[in-house]
């Protein structure tokens, strides 16, 4: 980086900042084309990126391949102990959700759903890919693993609702234990993809194995988040 750029970097993200948190530049509103907003700073398109990277690091902006860069809306708070689905979590908080179903199927079980599972070796799962927005904005893409024991006939229904939901109503399963782990990873293919973010985009990975009501392992998910979408919280009771 050329002499004075670091200065220059730390100038316009500053500027930036200042605009969104005064509300000048509104959650969600896209930023100008970077060759505009580099004439703007009169600086060079190298200069303004590593700004905007340095943004979208700390959650401010976010950009989409082929869009552009924007402001991040608010996090969403995902409470771990509150027993909620997706759709339920993003309503209580003044939010707008919805899901698109990518594929869904059955499906040889891998080595690592097995193991979650604790299915046998060469056994069958079903596979349920989305993705989920919020107020519009594609922010997971989440893999369900489902032992097909427990869900005959789920593919034939409208795996756009809630899947927790859907249990309740039609097999009369709910969850019970629910172990989760959290990890922060670079988004996998499949994940950006679906995110319309590049491959290796920092992310957040919530792995959830869950057990019913009669302590029966039924499925797990592996959801990977935009790394500026929500903030994870744990209310412990006394």
């Amino acid at each position: 980086m050329r002499e004075g750029a670091p200065k220059a970097v730390t100038a316009i993200s500053r500027t930036l900042q200042e605009q969104i948190e005064r509300g000048l530049l509104a959650c969600g509103s896209q930023l100008p084309a970077e060759r505009k907003l580099s004439e703007l700073f009169a600086t060079t398109r190298v200069t303004l990126r590593e700004a905007l990277l340095q943004l979208e690091s700390e959650g401010l902006v976010y950009r989409e391949d082929r869009r552009g860069w924007f402001v991040s809306p608010p996090r969403l708070a995902y409470n771990l102990m509150q027993r909620s689905h997706f759709h339920a979590m993003v309503s209580a908080q003044g939010r707008v959700p919805s899901t698109e179903v990518i594929s869904a199927r059955l499906q040889p079980a891998s080595a690592a759903v097995c193991e979650r599972l604790q299915l046998p070796a060469l056994s069958s799962v079903i596979q349920i890919c989305r993705g989920r927005r919020i107020d519009g904005r594609l922010v997971l893409y989440v893999e369900h693993y489902l032992n097909p024991q427990y869900f005959p006939q789920i593919l034939g229904f409208d795996l756009t609702q809630s899947i927790t939901e859907l249990y309740a109503r039609h097999y009369d399963l709910h969850y019970g234990r629910v172990r989760f782990e959290i990890v922060p990873t670079a988004l996998p293919f499949q994940a950006a993809v679906t995110l319309k973010v590049s491959t290796g985009s920092p992310g957040l990975r919530i792995s959830r194995i869950n057990y019913d009501q009669h302590d029966r392992l039924i499925d797990c998910d592996l959801e990977y988040w935009r790394h500026d979408a929500i903030h994870v919280a744990v209310d412990v009771p006394t």
